[in-house]
């Protein structure tokens, strides 16, 4: 995949909160504590690249978050902890779009509600900008897949998506409108 954030007009790692979660900007100093959400096997069960728990494979998928320049810590504000991790990607300033994706959390934040109140703030705020919001969603990844259909996604198309260190995957592209 390949970003763009040298042309996007507007900030794509501002800090985002509610009652519930915090978004903070993503920093080359956040890898050993956002490692520690990562490094469990299970958080990658359904995600395109399984392997995202061994520490070689998620210093690719880190360096890629930290290029993207969009790409955010994810904190539960009830607890404290950090919950995992999502980025913005893929401005199209033709399209008027932009991508969400990348996002993973740990176990304990699934199933609670945490991806909807994230995925609200992150549209909520983006939607400001720019009229069409895409995701790519992994062709396994039948729990994300049914997480953004709760939120009125539309799946698209099938596509090949490439991964920086890591193999080409299928994934589906879901699409939200602004209206």
């Amino acid at each position: 995949m390949t970003d763009q954030t040298n042309s996007v007009p507007f900030s794509i790692q501002p800090v985002l909160e509610n009652e519930v979660v915090k978004l903070v900007p993503l920093k080359e100093t956040d890898f050993e504590r956002l490692y520690a959400v990562a490094s469990d096997p299970k958080v990658w069960e359904m995600h395109p690249n399984k392997n995202r728990y061994e520490p070689e494979v998620f210093r690719a998928f880190f360096e890629g978050a930290i290029e993207s320049g969009g790409a955010f810590l994810i904190f539960d504000k009830l607890s404290g902890e950090l919950a995992g991790s999502s980025r913005f990607y893929n401005y199209s300033a033709e399209e008027n779009s932009i991508f969400i994706g990348y996002t993973f959390y740990a176990v304990k934040c699934w199933g609670t509600g945490f991806n909807t109140q994230v995925k609200h703030l992150m549209l909520d705020y983006i939607f400001q900008f720019v009229n069409t919001v895409y995701f790519h969603i992994g062709a396994e990844n039948y729990r994300s897949q049914k997480a953004i259909e709760k939120l009125n996604a539309v799946k698209i198309k099938e596509e090949w998506v490439t991964y920086q260190g890591e193999p080409d995957r299928l994934n589906f592209v879901y699409k939200i409108s602004r209206e």
